[in-house]
């Protein structure tokens, strides 16, 4: 959605990824048909930026995948902090645990199979940071989960919210398709939430940002 110059343009000027990184990235589009889903260099140093910002005690990411953005929000954890991982493909978290034992943070990254519908209820912790990057008619009830355990000032990041722009076909009646729809009306739901303050980056494929601004 961004002009390919500008965007290698913006990519020279970002402080480099590391090693690890880079190694998980290229395997990611070198072996993986489904590549797209992998939030890549720009948007991961931006993550990275953002938690290193808050310098989060406990951060819940909504979708692993690969493990490379895990590791990108791991970078700004609190010296106690701790990253909770959830995902129900046991293929791509193996990858990510194999990646992430060859970091310093593999012992502060916790990743549970299943549905994150049902894991979320049971975690007793206060998260100052939550990345959701998962299937997308969800994201209304991962957002309404994670509320109440967000504290006063956290941030929400919402991955994916602009849909290659398929997003404005909702309005118009152009599109019947499901994760565009979800999308929208996520979109539409974060907007008329009196408790939160939100801003839609246009970076990548569209990133909501939401700060909880009141119970």
């Amino acid at each position: 959605m961004i002009d390919e110059k500008i965007q290698r343009y913006a990519e020279q000027f970002t402080t480099p990824e590391s090693g690890i990184l880079t190694e998980l990235l290229e395997k990611t589009y070198s072996e993986r048909v489904d590549k797209s889903m992998l939030s890549g260099f720009y948007q991961g140093r931006l993550l990275a930026m953002f938690s290193k910002m808050l310098e989060p005690r406990r951060i819940l990411e909504i979708g692993t995948y690969m493990g490379y953005s895990a590791l990108c929000l791991a970078e700004g954890l609190a010296d106690d902090g701790k990253l909770i991982t959830l995902d129900i493909q046991p293929e791509t978290n193996a990858v990510a645990k194999e990646f992430w034992a060859r970091t310093p943070d593999y012992s502060r990254i916790e990743s549970y199979l299943g549905e994150a519908t049902q894991i979320i209820p049971t975690l007793n912790e206060t998260f100052d940071l939550v990345f959701i990057d998962a299937d997308k008619p969800n994201y209304a009830n991962y957002f309404d989960l994670v509320f109440p355990k967000l504290r006063v000032g956290g941030i929400i990041l919402a991955d994916n919210v602009l849909w290659s722009g398929a997003v404005l076909e909702v309005e118009s009646g152009a599109t019947d398709d499901e994760n565009t729809i979800a999308l929208h009306e996520f979109n539409k739901k974060i907007q008329a939430d009196e408790r939160v303050s939100n801003i839609l980056f246009a970076v990548r494929d569209g990133l909501m940002v939401i700060r909880k601004e009141k119970d």
